[in-house]
């Protein structure tokens, strides 16, 4: 009776006469290689967030160091040493420091005071004069003429340029790209087309420095609720940072098609908000 209660608390060995027992352990495996296989994807999960945590601040970091040591090069050297505060700290502390940015912070002090001088009767003098010395040079004319055109055009206060983020079908009809309004066409291109015309200019992907300048009619686009902000970095990272559609439920379900009424509308309201600023 003793060796029928041992057999009794013995376990079931697997085999042909005990499914059971065999389903049992191969039900605990695979519940073993979906833990493991669930850890796995946690650590694969959590990789991808740090990498997107961490990379955009190593790169910000990496070009702002890079920007910082360049200027820092060319203009500490030109600083004389009674004004250069690294000479004074040198012989304070015995050893030299080296003080990151001070290029940088010349620079901007120099520029400043640049476009301080310009505001006077001497200042005005002196760049009339540069400006015909440089507008008799055949090749140094042509890039500083375009350049200072280029850079009045996007610094000005009160400039329009990039005023407006729109969708205009490019290259043909049915495919829709984002561009930017940069003024209301006027001269001899506006004069020759009967239609009411718009200059945008239309940026390539990743580079939205290069790209094509457009005439479309006012009609054939449709102005964006995003800003101008948001629609480059769309254009630079090709579509993978969308922004969201901050418009109400029932606009968001109503397509538009870039009405005479809407387009008057919202030009209008962006006049006034770059009058504003």
């Amino acid at each position: 009776m003793a060796d029928d209660k041992d057999d009794d608390k013995l376990p079931d060995s697997p085999g042909p006469n005990n499914p059971g027992a065999a389903e049992s352990d191969a039900d605990r495996q695979e519940e073993k290689r979906r833990k493991a296989l669930s850890f796995g994807g946690r650590l694969r999960a959590y990789f991808l967030a740090g990498i997107l945590v961490t990379a955009p601040l190593a790169i910000t970091i990496a070009l702002a160091t890079w920007l910082i040591e360049f200027v820092d090069s060319r203009i500490v050297p030109l600083i004389p040493l009674r004004y250069n505060p690294d000479f004074y700290l040198k012989e304070y502390l015995g050893y030299e420091i080296g003080i990151p940015g001070l290029g940088l912070i010349v620079l901007i002090v120099f520029i400043t005071l640049v476009g301080a001088m310009t505001a006077g009767f001497l200042g005005r003098f002196l760049i009339r004069f540069s400006e015909n010395m440089l507008n008799r040079m055949p090749v140094i004319r042509s890039v500083y003429g375009a350049s200072k055109q280029i850079l009045e055009t996007v610094l000005k206060h009160q400039s329009n340029a990039f005023r407006q983020a729109v969708l205009v079908e490019y290259p043909r009809r049915g495919i829709w790209a984002i561009a930017f309004i940069t003024g209301r066409t006027e001269g001899e291109v506006q004069n020759l087309i009967a239609d009411d015309l718009i200059n945008i200019f239309l940026p390539t992907t990743p580079n939205p420095t290069s790209g094509f300048l457009l005439f479309v009619p006012k009609e054939d686009m449709i102005l964006l609720d995003m800003s101008v902000e948001e629609a480059i970095k769309m254009v630079i990272s090709g579509g993978i940072v969308t922004p969201p559609d901050r418009r109400s439920s029932q606009l968001k379900g109503t397509p538009v098609t870039g009405s005479r009424e809407t387009w008057e509308e919202r030009w209008q309201e962006s006049s006034t908000r770059v009058d504003r600023d």
